[in-house]
């Protein structure tokens, strides 16, 4: 299974609510990188930032759903 990468930051809180919000959604969401941005100051930045990472086939739906942000559904 590969992963694609859907959200990108260099805060772990904000990483882990995006996970967050895409587990509850029903997508299978991982972070990346955490540990070792935690680990060393500016490893996030050098890193590329904290990985929010789906399935290669959820990436899109993934992807649609963080870009819809907190409207309403209709």
């Amino acid at each position: 299974m590969s992963l694609a990468t859907v959200f990108t930051s260099f805060s772990p809180a904000e990483a882990q609510l995006i996970r967050s919000r895409l587990e509850v959604s029903g997508f299978h969401a991982v972070v990346m990188h955490e540990l070792s941005a935690l680990s060393l100051d500016g490893y996030s930045m050098a890193a590329g930032g904290i990985l929010v990472q789906v399935p290669g086939s959820e990436a899109a739906d993934a992807k649609e759903f963080l870009a819809a942000g907190d409207a309403p559904a209709q």
